[in-house]
């Protein structure tokens, strides 16, 4: 399967149904394949310590494997997260972006599922690592 929204699209429609989040995210690679997504790491997304705290990973895998399935299907906000599980490995670099590798395994009709690894910018050991299990809404008939 192709993908219905580039690049470029996919980071338009990602601002325009979240714009809270807008300054947090970039789309630094999509393929047919794969999504690279960093997290733009700001102090709020530290916990004490000076590491990326775990809702900050959370929302980087979230976001990179509702952004894949969105590549891949089109504009369907009401996609949600129905299932994850997150292995924390290592401790975050502090002063560095955090970087998502997201990979979808699977695309189905009514469930999608994406595996995300996260590195510390400038890294080759990950961090952490997700699946998502994402519920995909029925398409109108018509």
């Amino acid at each position: 399967m192709s993908l219905v929204l580039n690049k470029t699209e996919l980071a338009d429609y990602l601002a325009e149904v979240f714009p809270q989040i807008r300054s947090d995210y970039a789309i630094d690679d999509l393929t047919e394949e794969t999504i690279t997504m960093r997290l733009k790491v700001e102090d709020r997304h530290l916990r004490p310590g000076g590491t990326v705290s775990g809702p900050s990973m959370f929302a980087l895998a979230d976001v990179s494997v509702y952004a894949m399935v969105l590549a891949r299907i089109g504009r369907q906000a009401l996609a949600v997260t129905t299932n994850c599980s997150l292995d924390f490995m290592r401790k975050p670099a502090s002063g560095a972006d955090l970087i998502g590798r997201c990979t979808l395994l699977k695309l189905g009709r009514a469930l999608a599922v994406g595996d995300v690894l996260m590195y510390s910018e400038g890294s080759d050991k990950p961090v952490a690592r997700a699946t998502m299990t994402y519920s995909i809404p029925p398409r109108p008939v018509g």
